[in-house]
């Protein structure tokens, strides 16, 4: 029997990382996939069974090119975690379709291009899980969020068929909604004021992934939020 094969994308410095690492220290061989071959490698570095994969996963070539890497160096994927997300955000007057379309592309067309190289897989397993880290923008446009909530709420959607699809074959598919401001470098200096329990803590939200990950299939959840006790919603 292989080892547990887990692919994270959209790995960056919070919660990219932040599941990378809870995979592997649950025993996974983790691929993470990003943009900067760099960024990855020095992760890579630090974080025991994990391997980097650049790749754009708006590109269909590149995520089909990852992911043939990813079978051949690795093994059968297990556990897919679409942690890739962007979009600029401004008034409804500003937002192109160039903007517009690329938030799309990230946010929804990602998670099709990468589901689509894991189920045959999992679907002959009987098994696997994949977790879309969401936004709450999913669920209600706000002011300045023309681009990204459309292609959040997309990318919702897509989810939720996906699990009615793929869900009888013993697939998992769950999404977290995430409300809140994550702890990174970034946010800290944007907003050097706020307190620690301000921010949501990366590892506190992996944890979150990992346990969703391993329910059991008798009560399977679709879809959670996370937040930071003290936010309002």
């Amino acid at each position: 029997m292989h080892d547990k094969v887990c692919v994270v994308t959209g790995v960056g410095p919070g919660t990219g990382a932040a599941l990378a690492r809870r995979f592997a220290a649950g025993g996974h061989r983790v691929a993470m996939l990003a943009r900067s071959a760099e960024r990855l490698s020095e992760l890579a570095l630090t974080i025991p069974g994990a391997r980097g994969y650049a790749a754009d996963v708006g590109d269909p070539a590149g995520v089909r090119d990852a992911f043939a890497r990813i079978r051949t160096e690795l093994g059968p994927v297990d556990t897919l975690l679409y942690n890739a997300g962007s979009g600029l955000f401004g008034p409804f007057v500003d937002t192109t379709p160039e903007v517009f379309e690329a938030a799309w592309r990230v946010n929804a067309l990602g998670l099709l291009l990468c589901a689509r190289e894991v189920a045959p897989a999992m679907l002959e397993a009987g098994s696997g899980a994949i977790l879309v880290t969401g936004a709450t923008a999913a669920l209600r446009g706000g002011t300045n969020f023309a681009a990204f909530a459309p292609a959040k709420a997309a990318q919702r959607s897509l989810a939720q068929s996906m699990a009615r699809s793929l869900g009888p074959s013993g697939i998992h598919v769950g999404y977290v909604v995430v409300d809140g401001v994550i702890d990174i470098p970034v946010t800290r200096a944007m907003l050097p004021d706020r307190p620690d329990d301000f921010f949501l803590a990366p590892d506190a939200i992996a944890e979150t992934f990992w346990q969703l990950a391993h329910q059991d299939r008798s009560a399977w959840t679709f879809e959670l939020d996370v937040r930071p006790f003290s936010e309002k919603w």
